[in-house]
């Protein structure tokens, strides 16, 4: 008796246990979001949190190779990641993400045909990414001191105030950025030179890093993000870098009512138009809380919303109802057409180019 006893006691303990486990084990949900810096409009991931109770593990990077070298070698511990095209396009080749399913994205229905045709140069079908942002690399500037170095009138609409050492010279002293990333600045040089900004020739790529190491003397850093708040507090006045990251550093400088004014060109001659996009690793651990994610991501709402902060583009024709107006017809944020055919897109290269291209990456910063 005693022993039937302790068995029925035993088993409502063990009942109780897993009931109490349930709720729990639901709230411990969680996806690993691995994004780039600057690049989540604030309360968007905590709104997800809420309305899902998927817990957002949320971590940041600032170069693609920082994350294509964790993706590389396998057990990155993420579940969705945002690489640039050009990087996606190998990773895909390498085997590293999850072909999408769609049926587990309704919100894909929002996608932006214009955007998934360019994105279809790297993911044929786009079968694995759904674009998140997308912008173009450009020139950023402070507009008062622009004005007292080159003249009131004056305009900065041309690589010409870059790549001439002698124009560039002259920002030297109140401080110039570059972005650290040769698929960024190398392809901006070789169209300046009127050469293809694809082209895998050792010889041309040798022409882009000499053009770029004649102004590395009046580089203060390359670095990938701090040129924003950089810009934004006057610390510096140049920088070569990424559209939305200057229209932020933009919106920092009005918010903080500190008189600085930023400037924003996309130069006459051409830029690179980048599209950083959502996928999910291969060896993914949560991933039904990935295909959530990338479908709140995908509400016309969140995209709006994460679009005004950040100052990008993104891949959402919905959302277009939704944006800032502001943000929407501001030709350097949306450009018109006449601008888009100017800009232009970087494929994959092949990894014995890549090699080159890391070391007169790594020549031309070092100056060695």
């Amino acid at each position: 008796m005693r022993d039937s006893l302790r068995g029925s006691l035993c088993l409502i303990g063990a009942i109780t246990v897993v009931l109490s486990l349930s709720p729990a084990q639901a709230e411990e949900r969680t996806v690993n979001f691995y994004n780039w810096s600057n690049y989540m409009a604030p309360g968007v991931l905590e709104d997800f949190t809420k309305e899902t109770g998927i817990k957002v593990v949320y971590d940041t990077f600032d170069a693609n190779e920082t994350l294509e070298t964790r993706l590389l070698a396998g057990k990155s511990g993420y579940d969705v990641v945002v690489p640039t095209g050009y990087f996606l396009q190998r990773q895909i080749t390498a085997k590293v993400f999850l072909k999408l399913d769609k049926s587990k994205l309704p919100n894909l229905a929002n996608a932006w045909p214009v955007v998934t045709g360019h994105l279809a140069t790297y993911d044929p079908g786009n079968d694995y990414a759904a674009n998140y942002m997308w912008g173009t690399t450009g020139i950023g500037y402070n507009v008062k001191t622009a004005q007292k170095i080159l003249g009131p009138d004056a305009k900065i609409d041309s690589w010409d105030i870059v790549f001439k050492p002698e124009n560039l010279a002259k920002f030297k002293d109140c401080g110039i950025h570059m972005l650290d990333s040769a698929d960024d600045i190398l392809p901006a040089a070789l169209g300046y030179l009127g050469i293809d900004p694809n082209s895998t020739r050792q010889a041309d790529l040798e022409k882009a890093a000499d053009l770029v190491s004649k102004i590395r003397p009046n580089v203060r850093k390359f670095h990938s993000s701090e040129y924003l708040g950089a810009l934004a507090s006057g610390e510096i006045c140049f920088v070569v870098g990424w559209s939305g990251d200057i229209m932020q550093a933009r919106s920092r400088a009005a918010e903080a009512r500190n008189g600085i004014e930023i400037g924003y060109t996309i130069p006459k001659e051409g830029a690179q138009m980048f599209f950083d996009n959502l996928v999910i690793p291969a060896d993914a651990k949560n991933v039904a809380e990935a295909y959530a994610l990338i479908n709140y991501l995908y509400r016309p709402d969140v995209a709006a919303k994460n679009s005004d902060f950040l100052s990008y583009a993104n891949g959402n024709l919905a959302s277009q109802k939704l944006v800032d107006p502001k943000i929407l017809n501001d030709r350097n944020i949306y450009p018109d057409e006449a601008t888009q055919k100017k800009l232009f897109v970087i494929q994959a290269r092949d990894p014995a180019t890549q090699r080159i291209i890391n070391r007169l990456w790594t020549r031309v910063k070092t100056g060695k």
